[in-house]
């Protein structure tokens, strides 16, 4: 048995090499091996160029919309909804991570050094919690319609800018930890996944079913209600399109051949959810009325100058509870 000082060495570096590949987060590989993640899925790429083209397409078109999102909010703050500052949260944390795809696009296809990894995972964590503003935004629109009296008394409190702040911290630290290779880390990423997911389709369905009864047919009919019940309905289609797969997938990764889930399942879902950046400043503006097109689109009634699904779902909350207690 070989016990030289350079056979000791080459086996703990074989060691560490070993063991390294365990602690790799979710969302990297260990590439040190002089490969890169295109060539590890040379006879499976398909999954991989196509996640490279939302991530570009989120490049492209998310960081304008996010944008505009912002400047939008910004700019008509007197008349925001109480959702408005997740929304604001949300494009702030979309617009960061939007920013890289160029240097994504060089680690997976082009570099064989590890170190670019380490800033990838820190804007991969701050992704990976963005489904807890989401679910701030849920949840806003739940207590609106559900419970429209103690929505009320919550409305001008400053419990939203400090849930907010609670959040970023824990995204920051999430993030954080993620640059490390902590073994089994990516079970968090599980966790937060797949309880977001389930609490937004929860408070989805409830604001559905609300909206969709009503007392003796006195608003059956109402636009505003048709409206907000369309709006609350592509949003949980889009939740269920954006995170679903990743939620109902990674749970059972390791019931996966190790090369069907790296180069083809983590890609395909990890796709789908970051194209979420896109979509939903996408679905946002698709509903707002840009400055200057008022004076071309000026209208008498009070419901299409409205500016937010969440402020309607609240106004008809009210006046279902004020004919309920009448």
């Amino acid at each position: 048995m070989d016990m030289s000082p350079r056979k000791l060495t080459a086996d703990m570096e074989g060691f560490d090499l070993n063991v390294s590949g365990l602690y790799i987060s979710q969302r990297s590989a260990n590439f040190s091996d002089d490969t890169t993640a295109f060539e590890k899925c040379k006879d499976m790429q398909g999954a991989l160029i196509w996640y490279l083209s939302l991530q570009f397409t989120n490049m492209f078109l998310g960081i304008p919309a996010n944008i505009t999102v912002l400047w939008l909010i910004h700019k008509n703050k007197r008349d925001t909804s109480t959702s408005d500052i997740f929304i604001v949260h949300l494009a702030v944390l979309d617009v960061l991570f939007c920013l890289i795809p160029p240097l994504e696009l060089a680690s997976l296809v082009f570099l064989t050094t590890s170190s670019p990894w380490y800033i990838l995972r820190f804007f991969y964590g701050l992704k990976d919690c963005s489904p807890l503003f989401l679910s701030c935004i849920c949840l806003d629109r739940y207590i609106a319609v559900i419970h429209p009296i103690f929505f009320t008394k919550l409305k001008d409190r400053q419990h939203r800018p400090v849930l907010g702040v609670l959040i970023w911290l824990i995204i920051l630290v999430y993030a954080s930890v993620k640059c490390v290779k902590i073994k089994n880390f990516d079970l968090v990423f599980t966790v937060i996944i797949l309880s977001t997911f389930v609490f937004m389709v929860f408070c989805n369905i409830v604001i559905l079913w609300a909206l969709k009864q009503s007392r003796a047919g006195l608003d059956a009919k109402h636009p505003v209600k048709k409206r907000a019940f369309n709006m609350v309905l592509i949003i949980l289609a889009i939740i269920v399109f954006n995170y679903f797969p990743p939620a109902a997938l990674f749970p059972f990764k390791n019931y996966f051949p190790e090369d069907i889930f790296r180069c083809y399942i983590h890609y395909v879902c990890f796709g789908l959810m970051d194209f979420s950046s896109t979509i939903q400043p996408m679905l946002y503006l698709s509903k707002e009325k840009f400055p200057w097109r008022l004076n071309c689109c000026r209208t008498t009634t009070n419901e299409t100058q409205t500016n937010s699904v969440s402020r309607e779902i609240w106004s008809i909350s009210r006046r279902t509870q004020t004919v309920r207690e009448g």
